[in-house]
């Protein structure tokens, strides 16, 4: 994207966003990245950084473990195993085999799963492969403290060998002569020590020409002397140039395993390019989620469509204090192209203007951004600003004529894919002088179909954007009553400067403020004044709907939770039936099960007996019986839901059931062992014994 002026990203506090994400990277290839972040003006780069920044996104929202720790600068490294006949050393054969493990590791996290899971993730490692090979060659050569093995080489084992058996030697025979020389109180210590790679005895100074050898040195004190044995030179001399050869061996090994590796060094870079992808995409990721940022929607058109916008370092700046950051809603494009924005001084104008430019600048960087996932963000390719406070900002224009030259550059260079952010336009003139310029300038801008946001005081500006097709008027709300700026940003209608409320309210001359009244066009005033309560009312209007919207939510809310309540005592019901219909099925169908068992136990009493007439008795006492069962069981039930038995004794007049046949009657005689029931107009004769006090059921509503 080209910016004008170069200072635009300063001035809109890219940078710091770009340092804030530099802090978080952990290797230097992310580091340089977010240093030298740019932003892009193709869909097909923005696109898939904002998806891998997204998906990194989750991974943490989700507690994936993304097996990515491994934090390598290998450039060093990597230059050096690229030169002819260069030989690395084993530490740095080690942190190749790290290299590899991680990228490993890498590989096998992105199963077949998770590869569909985070299809842009999975780019950046989709263009190259794992190579075993780099772990085995180096696993031959070296141990895991980066020393060369002994079987490496033939020679290198043999040589090994020797020095082993010499030094064995040495030290038996250093210690004879420890052993009679400490006999003889010539040693200061016994502890063996080296000098210039030598095997040296440590002797009392008065006593070392008492010894024959070599002197390598005195203490600082001058009272102990190091002086190598006569007896152990030679081997001394042996031990060194066995050294000597193991070392050359050593170079040698070291030196072949880099040619061999040597082959392998694109593939090494790729695999440290990855891990630096990973961990600058990591970087991205762990930023969105301290300011909250979103993936918005990213169209080609030329556009912007910011729901519950933020600026990031505001939000992290208030989250730190403790306080609210006022959310901004606004949308540009081409029936709708450049936003005036008017208000009172404060009123957050400029911070609005800025949000908008920095998102749009991080959007196009790759960067998530704070607002709403639902927000639509469209490409430019040119952004220009000119803003002439010194709030955050270390560029400034203190003339006018240099106002006329930015705007001038404003107008020659503006296209369709041009946003703009002009703040105060036309300030640092004479109003009516720079007022009237203010209105070419914006025309000029329309014209070119160029998109962006205006922040201004003058009256001319607010009435164009009420009248010029592809201007909209946008306004700071303010509280007059309590003199304090709400940082809302209302769109469709210009904003009063609140000029003579603010002097009102900080306690000014009540006849000054008047004079002043007095001196301003009526026109303009009256205007002001108009906006003024307006704007008011507007507050209002939104107080008064945004409580209605929550009673509104309130009332669906309950709706809902009804909804719920009904549908499942619906589901009881039904199931209680289900669960009734179930009962009576399942008696119905034991019954029928028990009937047939009986029938066939009949029927093979028929094949075996020769009394016919005796089985046809059995038949006809089932069936019978079981028709009288069932005519009992009816009338059982038929009484249960119209009676309930007493424990009472009976008396004349109460209502009773008889037990042997379940019908219910009044009690109209009880003599002795006779009692006479009247059922319907038929009086019966039975024993009172035989007799049930019953009680009418009362019905469900009456109890």
């Amino acid at each position: 994207m080209k910016l004008f002026p170069e200072s635009a990203a300063t001035q809109l506090e890219f940078e710091k966003v770009k340092q804030l994400l530099s802090e978080i990277c952990r290797s230097e290839l992310a580091r340089t990245r977010a240093e030298s972040l740019r932003i892009h003006t193709r869909k097909d780069f923005i696109d898939p950084a904002l998806h891998q920044t997204r998906e990194y996104q989750l991974i943490f929202e989700n507690n994936l473990n993304f097996p990515d720790e491994a934090v390598l600068n290998l450039q060093k490294e990597l230059r050096l195993l690229q030169i002819e006949n260069s030989t690395l050393t084993g530490a740095q054969f080690l942190l190749f085999r790290r290299l590899a493990v991680a990228i490993q590791q890498i590989f096998r996290w992105f199963d077949n799963s998770r590869r569909e899971a985070f299809p842009y993730l999975t780019r950046v490692i989709q263009d190259t492969y794992f190579e075993k090979a780099i772990m085995v060659m180096i696993d031959e050569v070296l141990d895991d403290d980066g020393r060369v093995k002994d079987n490496a080489s033939e020679a290198l084992q043999d040589i090994r060998m020797r020095i082993h058996r010499k030094s064995h030697e040495l030290r038996r025979l250093f210690d004879r002569i420890v052993s009679k020389l400490n006999k003889l109180g010539y040693l200061a210590e016994i502890e063996e020590s080296f000098m210039n790679g030598r095997r040296v005895l440590a002797v009392f100074a008065e006593q070392k020409r008492m010894i024959k050898g070599i002197l390598h040195g005195e203490s600082d004190s001058r009272r102990t002397a190091f002086i190598e044995p006569e007896e152990t030179i030679g081997l001394n001399n042996e031990i060194y140039s066995l050294e000597m050869e193991e070392h050359s061996e050593v170079h040698r090994i070291l030196k072949e395993l880099t040619s061999r590796m040597r082959a392998m060094h694109p593939l090494l870079e790729t695999y440290h390019l990855g891990l630096g992808e990973f961990d600058f995409i990591r970087a991205k990721a762990q930023l969105a989620i301290q300011y909250e940022g979103n993936m918005p929607l990213v169209s080609e058109k030329a556009g912007l469509k910011l729901i519950e916008a933020r600026h990031p370092l505001l939000l992290l700046y208030n989250n730190r204090l403790g306080k609210p950051t006022i959310p901004v809603n606004l949308t540009l494009n081409e029936n709708q192209r450049i936003l005036v924005i008017s208000g009172p001084n404060a009123g957050g104008k400029t911070v609005t203007l800025k949000t908008a430019g920095l998102l749009q600048m991080m959007m196009q960087s790759g960067l998530l951004i704070p607002c709403s996932p639902d927000s639509e963000l469209g490409i430019f390719r040119q952004l220009m600003i000119h803003i002439g406070d010194t709030q955050s900002l270390e560029f400034e224009l203190s003339t006018y004529s240099s106002h006329l030259l930015h705007m001038k550059y404003f107008m020659e260079h503006a296209n369709g894919k041009t946003l703009f952010f002009i703040d105060e336009l036309g300030s640092g003139s004479d109003p009516n002088l720079g007022g009237a310029f203010a209105e070419v300038i914006l025309e000029e801008l329309t014209r070119k179909h160029a998109i962006g946001i205006v922040t201004t005081h003058y009256l001319n500006l607010k009435v164009m954007g009420s009248k010029v097709p592809g201007m909209i008027n946008g306004a700071m709300a303010f509280d007059e009553k309590n003199l304090q700026p709400l940082y809302q940003l209302m769109l469709g209608k210009p904003g009063s400067s609140y000029t003579f409320s603010i002097a009102e309210r900080i306690g000014l001359p009540r006849r000054l403020i008047e004079k002043a009244k007095t001196l301003v066009d009526e026109n303009h005033f009256s205007l002001d004044k108009l906006l003024n309560r307006t704007e008011q009312d507007l507050q209002l209007v939104a107080t008064q709907k945004k409580t209605l919207d929550a009673m509104i939510r309130e009332n669906e809310k309950l709706r809902k939770e009804l909804e719920v309540v009904l549908n499942k005592e619906k589901h009881r019901q039904q199931v209680e039936i289900l669960r009734n219909k179930n009962k009576f099925n399942e008696e119905k169908y034991l019954y029928l099960k028990d009937m047939e068992r009986k029938i066939k136990s009949l029927l093979v009493e028929w094949r075996k007996t020769d009394n016919k007439q005796e089985v046809i008795r059995m038949m006809q006492s089932l069936f019978f019986k079981q028709r009288e069962k069932q005519t009992a069981e009816k009338r059982q039930k038929k009484f249960e839901t119209k009676f309930i038995e007493t424990e009472e004794l009976a008396k004349e007049g109460d209502k009773v059931r008889m037990k042997h046949n379940n019908q219910v009657g009044i009690l109209i005689k009880l003599k002795g062992k006779k009692a006479v029931v009247q059922v319907g107009v038929v009086p019966i004769t039975v024993d009172p014994s035989t007799l049930v006090v019953v009680k009418d059921k009362l019905p469900e509503a009456e109890l």
